[in-house]
């Protein structure tokens, strides 16, 4: 099954996020199939940026979201 969800980038105690779309079976941080957004939790207020059009792609495919990203997608839409 293919999940939209994050992935950790950044340095030791500082973490940054990328959304991603990756197999289930990938570890978090492993092989992802693309890469559709972005969140930096430490600047205020929190970075998130996520490309709408590729998430409703991705979902019209199969693609299960995750918790987290679910409510990043929500931010973003407020945003936008």
């Amino acid at each position: 099954m293919v999940k939209i969800r994050l992935a950790r980038v950044g340095s030791k105690k500082n973490p940054i996020y990328r959304v991603v779309v990756a197999d289930s079976r990938a570890p978090r941080d492993g092989r992802s199939i693309e890469t559709i957004g972005r969140y930096n939790p430490q600047v205020e207020p929190s970075l998130v940026e996520v490309d709408l059009d590729r998430v409703k792609h991705w979902q019209s495919n199969g693609a299960q979201t995750s918790a987290a990203v679910k409510k990043l997608i929500k931010i973003a839409e407020k945003a936008a």
